[in-house]
């Protein structure tokens, strides 16, 4: 994908919480490409800011959370097709209750919340709402609007889409709901897709077919997604390319066949040899990472990793800040157990 340019570029995002007891740095500096048609998977324990900095993307950061920098560099064609000059927009710069920012979320740059029971109104029909989507984002009258709530709920699989329309989501199962959900994220034909561990809730039958359904929507529509997750396993049926993070920062990035055959960082190590194995004896207990993320407002000097790692190098981790560098040709790798990577210049 190096002939391509990035449909969207985060350089360097820093999202900070502001509070009476200090400051929580809930993404610390952060940067990633996604490119067009391309799976990005995200991937960390919880509470390593996964679902913050794609909120900072969207604009929908819970008060007194705020983007201090960086930028979120959104590449935008004229003519909506991918072709012809390009407009490059920061979206951290924009109004997240602005015109431009509402135009964009929603419409260009779409979101499969991690609980659709949370997500959808209760007192409205999931007809209501996924209408509603569309007739605020595309010039179409409301039985227009109707038709094409119609042919997503049937693109994702949903059976007798009619009816559907006038049920409430309490009314549908879970793996319904999360459906209804994507086909509403869907609506308006968005370029990028951000789906926030949208497997969590159901059962792994449904968990299967709900990675199939995505994996089958984005290669019929080309677009981008972006796939939040803790869980490796599902990273490895559905992404194309891996971020790693730790307490809000990227310990490693790279294709995802390098990452699981040769992964760089000994966070990624851990967090594979933490997956269960079918190879594995009877009884055998499942490898862990030792220790916990630390508290947000007594983070580590050094690299945030350092307490766990096991590769701990006394007097350098424990001191200074690795930055994100190439390790070879596509991976990169924070981490001090390489020559070439060197101290991240203060901030």
């Amino acid at each position: 994908m190096n002939n391509q340019q990035p449909y969207l570029s985060v350089r360097n995002l820093q999202t900070h919480f502001i509070l009476d007891e200090g400051v929580v740095k809930a993404v610390d500096g952060i940067s990633f490409d996604v490119y067009p048609g391309q799976v990005v998977g995200i991937v960390g324990e919880s509470g390593c800011g996964k679902s913050v900095a794609i909120k900072s993307v969207l604009g929908i950061i819970e008060k007194p959370g705020r983007i201090v920098g960086g930028e979120i560099l959104l590449r935008r064609h004229a003519n909506g097709n991918g072709h012809g000059g390009a407009e490059v927009i920061d979206l951290a710069k924009l109004d997240a209750h602005g015109q431009e920012m509402r135009s964009i979320r929603g419409a260009e740059i779409a979101m499969i919340p991690q609980e659709p029971m949370a997500s959808f109104s209760p007192v409205h029909t999931i007809g209501n709402q996924i209408v509603e989507t569309i007739l605020l984002h595309q010039p179409v009258g409301k039985q227009e609007a109707e038709r094409i709530a119609v042919e997503r709920l049937r693109e994702v699989g949903v059976p007798s889409p009619e009816q559907r329309l006038t049920a409430y989501s309490w009314e549908l199962s879970g793996g319904l709901r999360q459906r209804a959900m994507i086909a509403m994220a869907l609506s308006c034909n968005p370029r990028l897709l951000i789906a926030d561990e949208p497997t969590t809730a159901i059962d792994v039958t449904t968990q299967a077919q709900v990675l199939n359904l995505l994996r089958s929507l984005q290669q019929q529509h080309n677009m981008s997604i972006i796939f939040i997750t803790h869980d490796l396993g599902v990273i490895a049926q559905i992404a194309d390319y891996v971020v790693v993070m730790y307490l809000g920062r990227v310990m490693e990035t790279g294709p995802i066949d390098d990452i699981f055959h040769a992964p760089k960082h000994p966070y990624t190590r851990a967090l594979l040899k933490s997956i269960p194995s079918i190879q594995a004896k009877s009884r055998t207990p499942l490898p862990t990472i030792e220790g916990s993320i630390p508290h947000p407002f007594n983070r580590p000097q050094g690299c945030p990793f350092y307490p766990r790692c096991p590769d701990f190098m006394p007097g350098t981790c424990d001191q200074r800040t690795p930055g994100l560098q190439p390790v070879n040709e596509r991976q990169s790798a924070s981490c001090f157990l390489y020559p070439q990577v060197t101290e991240e210049a203060s901030r």
